[in-house]
Order: structure tokens, then sequence, then C-alpha cells
């Protein structure tokens, strides 16, 4: 797997959508119940049972999504004893939860600074010039539109789960679809794991190609064990929505400029010759 750190690829206009995404998700992560614990190692039983009861509240669950089967009993976020032992105290939900209105709000939970992280370092990258080529409030509804697009498409894939939907990744993935489209020659630098980290420039065809195809193939169950937490299928869903709706773009989206000199990503200053 290769970590984006940086695109050749000026923009125009100063990112603001993407900039307030990233601000609005890591403000989320950060006032989540029980997600302070997890920053520090601590897995006290009474913040896990606040964060399920948040997590199940406010995330998307495909069976819900699908069939619109609200389930009858659910985490409070109090701690009880029960025959079993201490564990979390389970009751008729004091709220209304509106399933579409979910997935939303699931586009804003993250389960781990692992998964925040990674999320945000590829929505920064990619998303300021998909931005600055959309305009600010067409990017916004695209991000939308992906993030729904790729949890309905999950739900309909696992309709009968009642395990819930969190992350941006499904929208991010739009993104990457749409910078695919319009940017495929623009440069990236990655890190390929080799022994140490090694910096390389690669085209971005080549770079989102082969993130879609280890989605792909991980989204199949192949190459990890049923698939893992991971909601695979959702960025599959996701890039294929974003290249689709960036599609009538591409016919007038010039190519990113290519400074002849290049220093990891930046203009290198001339040298001097004496």
């Amino acid at each position: 797997m290769v970590i984006p750190v940086h695109d050749v690829n000026p923009v125009r206009r100063t990112p603001y959508v993407t900039y307030a995404l990233i601000a609005v998700n890591v403000l989320v992560f950060l006032t989540t119940p029980g997600m302070a614990g997890s920053a520090s190692g601590g897995d006290h039983l009474a913040q896990l049972c606040h964060l399920q009861a948040f997590v199940d509240r406010y995330a998307a669950v495909p069976r819900e999504l699908i069939h619109q089967e609200l389930p009858r009993l659910v985490p409070t976020g109090a701690v009880g004893v029960g025959a079993h032992g201490p564990g979390c105290v389970v009751a008729p939900p004091g709220y209304h939860k509106n399933p579409v209105l979910s997935v939303f709000t699931a586009m804003f939970l993250h389960g781990s600074w692992l998964h925040l992280l990674g999320n945000m370092l590829f929505l920064l990258i990619f998303g300021n010039n998909v931005e600055d080529r959309m305009g600010h409030i067409r990017y916004f509804l695209f991000y939308v539109v992906c993030g729904y697009a790729a949890g309905y498409g999950f739900a309909l894939l696992n309709d009968g789960s009642g395990d819930p939907l969190i992350g941006a990744s499904g929208a991010i993935a739009g993104v990457l679809g749409a910078y695919l489209v319009l940017y495929p020659r623009a440069r990236v630098w990655v890190l390929v794991p080799f022994l140490v980290f090694l910096p390389l420039r690669l085209p971005a065809w080549l770079v989102l190609g082969f993130w879609f195809g280890l989605q792909a193939v991980y989204s199949s169950g192949h190459g990890v064990s049923g698939a893992g937490t991971v909601a695979y299928a959702a960025h599959v869903v996701g890039f294929v929505a974003g290249m689709l709706l960036a599609w009538p773009l591409k016919p007038g989206t010039p190519p990113p400029p290519e400074p002849r000199r290049l220093l990891f990503g930046r203009q290198a200053r001339p040298r001097q010759v004496w």
C-alpha cells in the first residue's frame, strides 16, 4: 500500500469546503463520547458504553436503511450488572432515529485516530483540486451525494446487517474517483514501504487505480479475512459514483501544470553555476 503525501497540482482558489469538512470531522471525533479514552489508550467500560450508545444513534445501519427495521432495545450509555457480570444497559430508545439522515451523520463519525487521520489525509491531498474544478457549493453537494451512494450501496449488498457503518471513506472515495477522471496525469508524491519509506512521484492514475483495485479485491473477501471490519464495498461504490458524476466536467478540465524542476513536490530554486 502506498501513502500519498502531496500532489503536484496547484489550485486557483482556496478550498474552503475541504478545510471545513476536515475541521468538522476532527471536531466531531474529539467530542464523541468515549473517544477521549481511546486517545490515551483507556478502554473503561463506561467509556465503551457511552461510545456504543452514541454510535448506535448516529451511525448508518444497513438493516435500518433498507428495511426500516429500527431496534427495540438500544444501549443507553449506562453501565449495569447482569447475570454475566457488568455490561452496557439496553432499553427502548428514548429518541427517534431517521435512517436516511443517519447516512449523513455517519459521514462525520470515526472509530479511531488512524481511521480519522487516514481519511483526512486523502481528503486534504485530493479534495482541493476537485473543489477547485467544481466550485464550493457543487463540490459540497457532490461530496454528500457520493457519501449517500456509498452508504446505500453498501447497505444493499448487506441488507441484513445490523452493524453500524461510520466514516467519511465513502464520500472521500467519490473525491478520489473524481480526481482520477479530472486529473489522471497529475503527479502524486507517495511513500512506498520497502524496508524504509521510499518517496516516489507517480501519476495519479497509477496511485488511485492501484487504491481502487485493492478496495475491489478486499470487498470480494480476498486478501483479508472476511473483509475485516472495513466497508470496502462502500469505497468501491463511492469511487464509481465520483467518477460518473465528474465525467461531464472532464472535457473542460485543463491538464495540471508540470514544473520542470521538482524537489519532493515543490519547485526547486534555480542553482547558479560559477
